[in-house]
């Protein structure tokens, strides 16, 4: 049902801002100089070539390598506690209209001529925090009783995601705001579609990887089996 409305609120929506809203044809900027697919690519590599471009691409590649198991294993090692699916994803309710401020918030400091100011602030709490989440992994255990986690331990995990959620946005926006600021209005859909295409996926690769190693770092010991490790897959199932 959650889906089913929003899913019609977002056609509707939709469908009236192309029916309804107009161009404004005095501000429309000079026509992007691509004839079609080819010439799109051949100036996305131009593009890529550039030395301050390969630059960039290269630190927004590793940027979030410090913090990528932290983003993408703590809620599965909370699961894994026993803190139960269901009340994770409603702790990420109240998020949700802090997700809704933080960009109009972050905006303001992201104007100015150095948009990547914010971005570097923003990192070394992100890189705390992830020890903060690897805490309440830890701490999960110790407090949970037989009627699940006592109300305290969810304001902590709350507050922490918060947190999170605060310098998550800081560097987002930042990245954004640059990427923009940088664009050649000439090119400016191709040129922002790479540098944003770059930024997601310094994101996804190193959660990709993070979640592969899982596994393989992760210590567990085997009951009633001496000498054995249970380090594979296969030897943990027998």
């Amino acid at each position: 049902d959650f889906l089913f409305f929003w899913g019609a609120v977002f056609l509707v929506t939709t469908t009236l801002v192309a029916f309804l809203k107009k161009e404004n044809q005095e501000l429309i900027p000079a026509k992007e100089e691509t004839k079609g697919i080819t010439d799109t690519y051949r100036l996305l590599f131009s593009i890529i070539k550039m030395p301050a471009v390969l630059t960039f691409c290269l630190l927004i590649l590793t940027s979030k390598i410090g913090f990528s198991a932290a983003d993408a294993v703590t809620g599965l090692k909370l699961v894994e506690e026993g803190v139960p699916k269901e009340h994770l994803a409603l702790l990420a309710v109240p998020m949700v209209p802090l997700q809704i401020i933080l960009p109009l918030v972050i905006s303001k400091y992201t104007a100015g001529p150095q948009p990547l100011n914010t971005f570097y602030k923003a990192m070394p709490y992100r890189l705390l925090l992830g020890l903060e989440f690897a805490f309440l992994v830890w701490w999960a255990p110790k407090v949970k009783h037989e009627g699940g986690f006592p109300i305290y331990y969810y304001a902590v995990v709350v507050l922490s995601y918060a947190l999170h959620q605060i310098t998550l946005y800081s560097m987002y926006v930042a990245i954004m705001a640059f990427n923009a600021k940088v664009s050649d209005p000439l090119i400016g859909g191709t040129y922002m579609t790479l540098l944003n295409t770059v930024s997601n996926l310094g994101g996804n690769w190193p959660s990709t990887v993070a979640l592969w190693l899982v596994d393989p770092l992760t210590v567990k010991e085997c009951a009633g089996a001496q000498g054995h490790t249970c380090a594979t897959a296969a030897a943990t199932e027998v």
